[in-house]
């Protein structure tokens, strides 16, 4: 197999491309202290020129991937250089013509070869074989999706700070680009609805989408489909809005109704062409909820701030989100012990750097089909200057909240506002949005009081708060003279109060931090492993060690911390009935507990008069 000559090269890469100067990109993309910078905004793209060479070749194998309807596969690259370096790398790009789709039309021309789309991956070429620089010979492997377009492969002299455009690949694509892939369920606004989205190729003028579900091993109906998608255009900034804009697909959601509680259904993803045919996915498989306030064994996994990394070690991820894959693995491995999961914020670390969304639902793809995969907003999805974000900072890199709320469905009013609220059988859970006002007198103030206040906890006896950012307390998140976010506490801590709030999760901060029962800086319960009776303040719990890079610990010893690790994890909470919870902390490299409590209580103690959280009385006969 032979790669492209420098003639065909030429031919594909002038076949009508611009580019606009976006030497700022980099900056924009990066995070103010060096840590935690997104690897593909690394690469200086825009400042890319020739560099060919007759006696340079890339060549990818095999061509057609997929064969056997898989949406994932393993291919090779081989390399050939007659000057090889330490800093060649090797680009992957989708589209195959990764500089002619992207361009925009109406700015002036730079200088050639005008790439004007960050690849979707990227290796060095001395990452298998450190004798590369002496031979000028690699063999490279990749792990590639299905992400609707073809790839090509390029081989780049000069660094990432200097591109030289040395080699182009052959192209390799799936056998079917646009199948229906990647599921991610979620509740719907009752208890008995479940809602699958998906993504695919398939416009609606091509094929009509739908979900063929029901009970296992019976009868099977069809639900059809909404879809949905979003435009360079409807990005707010950079990268998302140039060289990181990707074209999405088409995200489709159905709503499958008037479910049985604890009933395993069946399901696969389904489009019928126009002429009569139908694309159909494997088939998968989920756990209807219990009804609200139903006794049964009830387990909830909760954490923040994964991201995605690489199985096939490309984007120098290890540097990013070095434990997302142990999460993700160690999530799948626990699965028959899993009902539902809550990801609280900051969830691809994409940076408007759009191909990674595929590559996140292609991560999770085996937890969102089994388990609701409920989210909630962060700063990574939202905040983009002169947007609406309540910060005004560009941590979305311009995707300022679009792909968060197209990607994955939530039962709120308006996925615009990322607040609401869900049952899960003993379970009331308010999700709040760290990313837009929740000071008192605000909309999202009021969702939340009248969310807390909706609970009946005879029924539903754990109450539980979550938000990205640390609104509560956590010992290593010190601004504005408060540990965590000046304001938060001031505004939520008398409603968490009023209606007994058991836990508060957050993330943001990369760690694990538990803390006393608590209320007004003040720790209301000495105990520290077993809580019993009146439920007098609420306990805050940070768990943003899903993947991302750690966080440290301030040097203040806080009296109302009870248990640190700066380690990657999650949480997992167990409804055993409605007297009875267990609160294990579990690392993700092991599976193993490290940090646990367990709650006894009976309603008359949910209903007790605490500070600041009683009900008016009268002294009237």
């Amino acid at each position: 197999m032979e790669s492209f000559s420098s003639l065909q090269i030429l031919i594909i890469l002038l076949a009508g491309c611009v580019c606009v100067d976006l030497g700022r990109v980099d900056a924009a993309a990066h995070s103010k202290n060096g840590i935690g910078v997104q690897p593909l905004s690394k690469i200086a793209i825009h400042r890319a020129v020739y560099s060919l060479h007759d006696n340079a070749s890339i060549t990818a194998y095999p061509h057609v991937l997929g064969a056997k309807g898989e949406d994932s596969q393993w291919i090779t690259v081989e390399i050939e250089c007659p000057n090889p370096a330490e800093d060649d790398w090797v680009a992957v790009f989708s589209p195959a013509k990764f500089n002619s789709s992207t361009c925009p039309s109406d700015e002036d021309r730079q200088n050639e070869p005008h790439i004007c789309s960050a690849p979707i991956k990227y290796k060095f070429a001395n990452d298998s074989d450190a004798g590369y620089t002496k031979t000028g010979k690699a063999s490279l492997k990749f792990q590639l999706i299905n992400q609707r377009a073809d790839f090509s492969f390029a081989l780049f002299s000069g660094g990432l700070s200097n591109p030289k455009l040395v080699a182009v690949s052959n192209f390799i694509k799936f056998a079917n680009p646009k199948a229906p892939l990647y599921p991610r369920l979620s509740h719907g606004k009752s208890w008995d609805e479940m809602t699958v989205t998906w993504t695919s190729g398939y416009d609606i003028t091509e094929a009509v989408p739908m979900v063929e579900w029901g009970l296992k091993g019976e009868f099977q109906t069809r639900s059809p489909a909404g879809t949905l998608t979003f435009h360079q255009n409807s990005m707010c900034g950079i990268p998302a809005r140039t060289v990181g804009w990707r074209d999405p697909g088409f995200i489709h959601t159905s709503f499958l109704r008037d479910l049985w509680p604890n009933s395993m259904y069946s399901y696969k993803l389904g489009h019928k062409l126009i002429n009569g045919s139908f694309i159909w996915s494997k088939s998968y498989s989920f756990k209807s909820s219990p009804y609200p306030g139903q006794e049964s064994l009830q387990r909830v996994v909760i954490f923040g701030d994964m991201g995605k990394a690489e199985r096939d070690g490309s984007n120098e991820f290890n540097n990013y989100q070095p434990g997302s894959l142990n999460t993700t693995d160690q999530l799948i491995k626990d699965l028959d012990d899993i009902d539902i999961v809550f990801h609280i914020g900051d969830i691809t670390y994409a940076n408007g750097y759009i191909s990674q969304w595929d590559q996140f639902t292609s991560q999770i793809e085996p937890i969102a089909s089994t388990v609701p995969y409920m989210i909630a907003s962060g700063n990574h999805e939202r905040d983009s200057p002169g947007t609406g974000s309540f910060y005004d900072e560009n941590d979305s890199g311009g995707e300022c909240g679009v792909l968060a709320e197209t990607m994955f469905y939530v039962p709120a009013e308006n996925r615009a506002k990322f607040w609401y609220s869900t049952d899960y059988g003993m379970f009331h859970f308010c999700i709040a949005d760290s990313e837009h006002d929740w000071r008192e007198g605000s909309e999202q103030y009021k969702f939340i009081e009248q969310c807390l206040a909706s609970a009946d906890r005879k029924k539903q006896p754990w109450l539980i708060f979550a938000a990205h950012r640390v609104l509560g307390y956590s010992s290593s998140y010190w601004k504005s003279g408060s540990y965590g976010e000046p304001m938060g506490r001031e505004s939520l801590q008398k409603l968490w109060q009023k209606y007994k709030v058991d836990v508060a999760f957050f993330g943001h901060v990369h760690n694990y931090e538990r803390t006393c029962p608590i209320y007004q800086n003040q720790c209301v319960n000495t105990e520290r492993s077993h809580y019993s009776g009146t439920v007098n303040g609420t306990i805050h719990v940070v768990v943003g060690g899903g993947g991302s890079h750690l966080s440290e610990f301030g040097p203040v010893q806080t009296t109302w911390s009870i248990y640190k690790d700066s380690d990657f994890g999650f949480v997992k909470l167990t409804a055993f009935n409605h007297s009875s919870l267990l609160f294990e902390y579990k690392k993700s490299s092991d599976g193993k507990v490290y940090d646990s409590f367990t709650i006894s209580r009976d309603y008359r103690d949910v209903l007790a008069c605490v500070h600041d959280g009683c009900e008016p009385i009268t002294l009237a006969p």
